[in-house]
């Protein structure tokens, strides 16, 4: 996937979209146009400016860090890791992006993708070309607005780490933070998936992979969660909110 950033999805698979509804309800931008009162037929004019992406498989890239910016991409299904390589050659992980999410704002202000984007799983995308946005925004008014909150809420995921935190309340922040965002698209806030690696993890939370182990395990002797390999059900959501209380409201 080097060559070409955003990959085109064959259109025979296109046409088995079905309801238009149903396919924006994981879209990053169905909050912008609900709020605009946008009925049916609106939201079947705005559906095709959308250009469909994938299926991306485990290990292909969305864009690499210096590729030319030519759009930004709501996640449809799947997760999308975001990291930057430092010249020592060692990877930074900078965030995991899930259906509904929005890659590629961090490149607005340049003309070329600041970090490298790729898929985790099985990745579906829908692309917004820039021209494609101003249409967008031109007949959506709260889209610019809705474009802001997203990408100060990257801003916020980023610093939100920074802190002297320690192990506990960095992975119940992440665990918590996960569950959130996985509830307001409509998913279960309490058994999920960890569709990214621990090392990834553990590289995010800037912690040692046996730390993030050992926390794991240790919550899950304590009653918090109940981990299966990548399945994960948090089984006491109080006790971690409360870990990850002080990380979260900075």
């Amino acid at each position: 996937m080097s060559g070409t950033a955003f990959p085109r999805l064959d259109s025979k698979v296109l046409a088995d979209d079905g309801d238009v509804l149903r396919f924006c309800s994981t879209c990053a931008f169905s909050q912008a146009c609900l709020s605009e009162g946008m009925d049916k037929s609106a939201l079947m004019d705005l559906h095709v400016l959308v250009e469909h992406v994938g299926p991306l498989h485990a290990g292909e890239h969305v864009f690499r860090e210096g590729d030319p910016f030519e759009a930004i991409a709501a996640v449809r299904a799947g997760t999308v890791k975001t990291y930057v390589v430092d010249r020592d050659g060692h990877e930074q992980v900078l965030g995991f992006h899930l259906p509904g999410e929005v890659i590629g704002l961090n490149a607005i202000d340049g003309d070329r993708y600041p970090c490298n984007a790729v898929a985790l799983d099985t990745v579906m995308l829908c692309r917004f070309s820039f021209p494609k946005i101003s249409v967008l925004a031109a007949r959506l008014p709260g889209l610019q607005q809705h474009l802001f909150r997203l990408m100060s809420r990257d801003i916020g995921r980023a610093s939100l780490l920074a802190g002297d935190y320690s192990a506990d309340q960095r992975m119940a922040a992440f665990l918590i933070g996960l569950s959130q965002r996985l509830a307001a698209r409509g998913f279960s806030p309490d058994r999920f998936q960890l569709t990214m690696a621990r090392t990834d993890i553990a590289n995010y939370l800037r912690l040692a992979p046996e730390t993030v182990s050992r926390v794991l395990k240790r919550f899950q002797d304590d009653g918090l969660l109940q981990v299966d390999r990548r399945e994960l059900e948090l089984l006491d959501r109080k006790q971690l909110e409360a870990l990850a209380a002080s990380v979260l409201r900075h």
